[in-house]
């Protein structure tokens, strides 16, 4: 009953104008941040931080709690449309989410990951209520011994993966690790293989890569293949006039999102592991259960709930350590413990026995958030199709800039 008292504190501290108001805009920005390649939910959230020094505490995490959030979401938009993830957990996105562009059905796409967020989102709200000390304990008990069986259970997804092509999938993933090495190492006090370039002493940075490897490959391909001097009416009219995904192949698809959920909120609790690696373990837990696992990689719907129902799970997870423990489960949650401290709230066990109002308060306002982004989401999908059928004379200049923006603005944030 206990826990019942403390959700009533706190859904009197979050229905105030102010903390709805940040609701409202948290997600509005957080979607924004998602859409821009190289602005991830921790950039976004560090961004925030400096806008909630006169709020006050709780209007301060909801803020930034809602950016973290709907920040997940947003960077499927791109992975759908133009074949660029957002953010590094929209990756495993783009293998079917883009496809279904291509075949005309946009909507399709945006719709079962708008769906599959929320729902992710709900549940992970859910689980972080109910056995945020439990899962908190769980995760600390993780060793070397763990985190290596995490590692190795990672990369045998790669076969997954790889499909019909085993030989492409093992020289991918020798390249990705060789590509790992490069700069500092946890036990090494140099840098390595960095060809002595200084801007490679720290290694190469992950969302740069992605977005060359996603953003500008797909643009390089259109180039060489003579797609931007096509004539694309045909295709512009198909987007614009495909009919609305229906209700009941969402509804086929329930038992996915709320197991990718579940998973998604299992794997964020893990200091360290965070949204992406939660997306591509679900991702492959889908095809693997799937009836048609020949489907992904092709436009399959369930390719694009599983992680995307993983990678807004993932954010109640790493919200578990954070506020049990005071050790951030992900980039966003170390950002946050700047939050706290700065309104002088301690995270740990103490901070639910003396503040049990603004803690629960948090969890009320994760439900307001997953709420008003599946408003904006289905109210913004219209926009995001009208994107996609943009010419592509225009729409690739406008991405490869994005690209360039998103790639230095990392080294910006780093120098705040």
């Amino acid at each position: 009953m206990e826990i019942l008292h403390n959700l009533g504190l706190g859904f009197v501290e979050v229905m105030h104008f102010t903390p709805l108001l940040m609701v409202f805009i948290g997600v509005v920005v957080g979607i924004m941040v998602g859409v821009l390649p190289g602005l991830s939910p921790s950039i976004g959230v560090a961004l925030m931080l400096p806008v909630t020094f006169g709020m006050d505490p709780m209007s301060a995490l909801v803020l930034l709690t809602s950016v973290y959030l709907s920040s997940n979401y947003g960077g499927s938009i791109t992975a759908i449309a133009i074949n660029t993830p957002g953010t590094p957990g929209a990756v495993a996105t783009t293998f079917d989410g883009y496809e279904l562009t291509k075949q005309g059905k946009p909507l399709y796409a945006l719709k079962t990951s708008l769906t599959a967020s929320t729902v992710g989102g709900m549940v992970g709200t859910i689980i972080l209520i109910l056995f945020s000390i439990p899962l908190a304990k769980l995760a600390l008990s993780f060793e070397s011994y763990e985190y290596f069986a995490l590692g190795v259970f990672g990369m045998t997804i790669i076969s997954s993966l790889a499909g019909d092509s085993p030989a492409k999938g093992f020289i991918s993933s020798i390249m990705g690790l060789l590509l790992v090495t490069i700069g500092f190492d946890t036990q090494l006090p140099f840098s390595r293989f960095n060809m002595g370039i200084a801007e490679l002493s720290d290694g190469i940075e992950f969302i740069p890569a992605l977005i060359g490897l996603f953003a500008l490959g797909e643009i390089f391909y259109s180039i060489e293949n003579f797609d931007i001097l096509k004539k694309g009416e045909k295709a512009k009219q198909t987007v614009l006039t495909e009919h609305k995904l229906e209700n009941k192949k969402l509804w086929k698809l329930k038992y996915l999102m709320l197991k990718s959920s579940v998973l998604g909120t299992m794997i964020g609790v893990i200091p360290g592991a965070g949204g992406a690696i939660a997306t591509f373990i679900a991702y492959n837990s889908a095809k693997n259960s799937s009836k048609h696992p020949e489907k992904f990689g092709k436009g399959s719907l369930e390719g694009v709930a599983a992680p995307e129902a993983a990678n807004n799970g993932s954010v109640g997870g790493a919200l578990v350590p954070l506020l049990t423990l005071g050790i951030p489960g992900s980039a966003s949650t170390a950002v946050l413990i700047g939050a706290l401290m700065i309104h002088k709230l301690n995270p740990g066990p103490e901070l639910f026995e003396k503040e049990p109002g603004i803690v629960y308060g948090l969890f009320i306002s994760l439900f307001f958030a997953n709420i008003v982004m599946l408003v904006v989401g289905l109210l913004g999908n219209k926009l995001w199709v009208k994107i996609i059928a943009a010419p592509k004379k225009l729409l690739y200049p406008l991405i490869i800039a994005l690209s360039f923006i998103g790639s230095y603005f990392i080294k910006i944030h780093y120098l705040m």
